[in-house]
């Protein structure tokens, strides 16, 4: 099991890739009531990296293009939504990066339509073959412990297991899950999906994730410039709690100060 003495360094910023991240905490660009909400989102979560489904980029389009609003500092993470099998995953990868949306690559290949589960087999192989042509393939998967191997041997450049089903705001319903590709695998573990409060992603932090990524939790909040605020912060903690060593835990109670000497005894 990996102990937080392994993470801790004067410079802890996440290595992906051959980029160096600050902020913890990935944030989509989907469901938002209006995109140009999009760059209050990224300033007061100081993330730095955001996800895009290619089928929402209209290049030739001068006005509602997401990207748009998207600032020119901020890591792409296109994304292949709406693939279903290997070959339409790394066609849309390609066509990514052909658009100019650099070579990161969110892998999710998903033929489920009711709960949008992802494949893993189709996942891996997908990896392989974009991970042969230089792209920096971030994987989306269930939280199986033998997929993730077979993802490092694909080349992939960390793992993106899900919190509870996409879209859903339920939380670490895969927590005990989650924790086991933490302990076992040597690629940074972004928990993506689910993820719906953040105490949530505290959590997930704490556990000793790498990442988070967030998008329906602020996108669906009341106010998600500041819902974006509140997970930014809670990532960060979690991460400073993760580092710290948290204390053992105890079945039985056990006092603060002394229970003998009271006073004049």
């Amino acid at each position: 099991m990996k102990s937080p003495a392994e993470h801790m360094s004067k410079d802890d910023r996440l290595r992906i890739g051959d980029v160096l991240l600050d902020c913890r905490l990935f944030t989509g660009s989907g469901k938002y009531s209006d995109d140009a909400l999009i760059p209050d989102i990224l300033r007061k979560s100081g993330s730095q990296v955001i996800t895009v489904a290619l089928r929402r980029i209209d290049f030739d389009a001068k006005t509602d293009n997401v990207m748009e609003h998207i600032p020119e500092d901020i890591q792409l993470l296109p994304n292949t939504s709406g693939a279903r099998n290997i070959d339409e995953a790394v066609r849309i990868a390609r066509l990514a990066k052909a658009s100019g949306c650099g070579n990161w690559i969110k892998i999710e290949v998903i033929s489920d339509n009711k709960y949008l589960l992802p494949d893993g087999y189709a996942t891996v192989k997908a990896t392989e073959i974009l991970a042969n042509e230089d792209f920096v393939v971030l994987p989306y998967i269930s939280p199986d412990l033998m997929i993730a191997k077979q993802l490092v041997d694909a080349g992939a450049a960390a793992v993106m297991p899900l919190g509870s089903p996409i879209g859903t705001n339920r939380g670490l319903k895969t927590k005990e899950l989650i924790q086991i590709l933490i302990d076992e695998i040597p690629l940074p573990v972004i928990v993506d999906a689910g993820i719906g409060k953040p105490s949530e992603a505290c959590e997930a932090m704490e556990m000793g994730a790498a990442a988070c990524l967030v998008n329906t939790a602020i996108a669906s909040a009341d106010d998600p410039v500041q819902m974006a605020l509140a997970f930014g912060q809670a990532v960060k903690a979690g991460r400073h709690a993760y580092l710290a060593g948290p204390g053992a835990t105890s079945w039985y109670a056990n006092a603060s100060s002394p229970l003998t000497g009271f006073l004049d005894e």
